[in-house]
């Protein structure tokens, strides 16, 4: 069996304090995200969560980074942010159709951000999943579902979850919800706890852990310190994306880059 691919990035690649701390002093705007690709594996682009975005913004993307290189996208809060989610299937097609498949190979996730006071509703929850596609324009799609409710930490929705072969996106280091349950092929974990009197946003402990806990994950497993509803039922694991997110946003990159050199070799 192949080893897992495991890949840690950031949120965006557009943020002031970046310039002279991440990114080379001098270094054109436009150039920062050729930048950004070239030390991480992965970006999560937040803004495809407000609004469209344009084909050949993704055709764009695509061509500035490496090979290899992925994207993971939010799905649009007018699918997520709703009352009855068996509606929103005007939302997902609209989204889809908007050139997101023109990322090809370098498509990674869909995560599929809910409010914090969204509840579990088993029907309608089904309901959602049942309308997110498996692919558009031939390109596959892998979907993630970031629930912020206590009410999810229930068998059933992980059940649903392994039965579509959904990732449930992994919140920590934060007061969200955590769920570390392995519900599809991949993982996809959001770490928010980066502080900036640290040099690179984490104490060496806590990177350390960090990359072993995403060993753990490549191998299937649910990391110790991890919360998890069910016990693991031994899912072959192909990809895990790791984020840093929030937190002291401008530590963000030397993590998740010292992160990803704890994990070489």
């Amino acid at each position: 069996m192949a080893e897992a691919a495991i890949r840690v990035g950031i949120g965006g690649w557009v943020f002031e304090p970046w310039r002279g701390t991440f990114y080379p002093e001098g270094l054109a705007q436009k150039r920062e995200l050729e930048y950004a690709s070239s030390k991480l594996s992965t970006i999560e682009i937040n803004g495809t969560y407000y609004g469209s975005q344009k084909p050949d913004s993704f055709r764009k993307w695509r061509n500035e980074t490496p090979d290899g290189f992925v994207f993971s996208l939010k799905g649009p809060r007018f699918a997520s942010n709703r009352r009855v989610l068996a509606e929103a299937e005007p939302s997902i097609e609209k989204f889809f159709a908007s050139g997101v498949t023109e990322l090809k190979e370098k498509l990674g996730v869909i995560n599929w951000q809910f409010a914090p006071t969204k509840k579990f509703d088993p029907d309608d929850f089904a309901a959602f999943l049942d309308l997110l596609p498996k692919s558009h324009d031939g390109v596959g799609l892998r979907h993630a579902v970031e629930v912020r409710h206590d009410s999810f930490k229930t068998k059933d929705f992980i059940d649903l979850l392994r039965e579509h072969e959904i990732a449930v996106v992994t919140a920590a280091d934060s007061d969200y919800t955590q769920i570390g349950d392995v519900t599809a092929p991949f993982v996809y974990a959001r770490i928010m706890g980066t502080d900036e009197r640290e040099q690179l946003g984490y104490s060496k402990k806590a990177l350390d852990t960090w990359a072993a806990r995403a060993r753990n994950w490549a191998q299937g497993k649910v990391p110790e310190g991890i919360d998890a509803v069910t016990k693991s039922k031994g899912i072959s694991v192909t990809d895990v994306f790791l984020y840093v997110i929030s937190g002291a946003k401008v530590r963000n990159p030397l993590a998740a880059m010292a992160i990803a050199d704890r994990l070489k070799g």
